[in-house]
This record gives C-alpha cells, sequence and structure tokens, in this order.
C-alpha cells in the first residue's frame, strides 16, 4: 500500500553481513564487503520489500551498504543514490580492531563514562552520529516511502530519536544485519511501525548475537 500524500514514511536497513561481523571486527569507513551470506540476507530481504511499494533508496557509499542497496534496487527496479550522511561511525584508531581487544584499551573505559558526548579515539561522538542521520533521514519527503540503507550504530541512535530513548542507552535496540525498521511521520509526530522485522527471523537466534557484547 503506497503512503498517504501527507505522511513522511521510511523505512531503514541495514546491510548485509561481512565476514568481520563474524569475526566481531569493527569496521567503521573501512570498505569491506559483503560475504555470501550477506549477499543472501540482501536478496531475502529485497523480496520482503516488494509488498512495501518503496519509492526511492538512498544508502550509505560504503561498500557494504551501497551493495546491500543495489541488491535490493534490482530487485524493486529503483535506482540507487547515496548520501555521506548515512555512513557508519568514524571510530578512529578503533577501526580494524575486535570488540575484546577494544574493551582492554583503557580509552573505552574512559569513553563509557560519557558514551554520547566522548569521541572515539580520532573519530566522532554518537550525538555527532545521530544528528548526521536524523539529517538524512529527514530530507523525505510527504507522500514518498524511502528505503535508506546504512549501518548499525546510526541506525540505533535514529531510532532511539524516534521511540524517545535516551541515547545513552542506544545500545539496547538491536539492528541486526538487514534489519528493517519502518517510521511514519505526520504533522510531525512519528510513529515506529516495527523494529529489526528479518525476512529470515530465525537469524534472529544466531549465537553471534547472543554470546558476545557490543
Amino acid at each position: 500500500m503506497p503512503p498517504d500524500d501527507s505522511v513522511v514514511s521510511v523505512i531503514v536497513m541495514r546491510h548485509g553481513e561481512t565476514e568481520w561481523n563474524r569475526e566481531s571486527r569493527v569496521m567503521g569507513r573501512s570498505d569491506v564487503p559483503l560475504s555470501d551470506a550477506g549477499r543472501r540476507q540482501s536478496q531475502s530481504a529485497a523480496d520482503v520489500l516488494t509488498h512495501f511499494a518503496v519509492s526511492r533508496i538512498v544508502t550509505s557509499p560504503l561498500a557494504r551498504a551501497k551493495e546491500t542497496a543495489d541488491i535490493v534496487g534490482e530487485k524493486l527496479k529503483l535506482a540507487v543514490g547515496t548520501d555521506d550522511k548515512l555512513q557508519e561511525v568514524e571510530f578512529g584508531d578503533w577501526q580494524g580492531m575486535t570488540y575484546t581487544e577494544i574493551r582492554a584499551d583503557p580509552r573505552y573505559r574512559e569513553f563509557l563514562k560519557d558514551p554520547v558526548n566522548s569521541r572515539t579515539p580520532g573519530g566522532e561522538t554518537i550525538a555527532d552520529v545521530q544528528d548526521r542521520g536524523l539529517a538524512a533521514i529527514g530530507e523525505a519527503q510527504p507522500g514518498e516511502r524511502v528505503l535508506f540503507v546504512s549501518h548499525g550504530d546510526i541506525i540505533r541512535a535514529a531510532i532511539s530519536h524516534f521511540l524517545d530513548v535516551p541515547l545513552r542507552q542506544f545500545r539496547r535496540i538491536r539492528v541486526d544485519n538487514c534489519g528493517l525498521t519502518a517510521v511514519a511521520v505526520a504533522d510531525g509526530r512519528p510513529e515506529v511501525k516495527f523494529v529489526n522485522m528479518l525476512a529470515d527471523p530465525e537469524r534472529a537466534w544466531d549465537p553471534l548475537h547472543w554470546s558476545t557484547r557490543t
């Protein structure tokens, strides 16, 4: 069903899986490609998205997101635009490290004292990330249903805004690879339709998501 002409309708999708996801390694701005599993996830999500009357696709330019968007765009017969504001967090010195290595870094313990306003070493704050993510999403117009393909932390930060969850708690929101979240905004009031919907829901029980902390 197409959106009402007075409603801004957006779907936010995380990119498909990469080998670095399996290694619990921070990608940040590294241009890591999708794995074969990530391509399959993207195809499954594309099948689901055929039912949502998407009118436009905008993606982060990073390879894992762009490839995900291209797979969906081919299925939906839509061109794919890019927006730098949808890129993943700039993690600075932590880029390429595993979560275990980062947790052992004294700078991480300092970072946790104020995770909203503290910068990653050589990077940016999650408050900055939320601002640019919302700026990108805010370019959707009434009557459109726009699919934004982006990255885990920027999506969590944006969802926190729409759910009125304190940004400090943004990591309480699970965003899986190719998870879909939908928001409609009418008269300035957001309504979150669903969060982290998976085309292959059995993947929600993957031990990868239950046996590690992020």
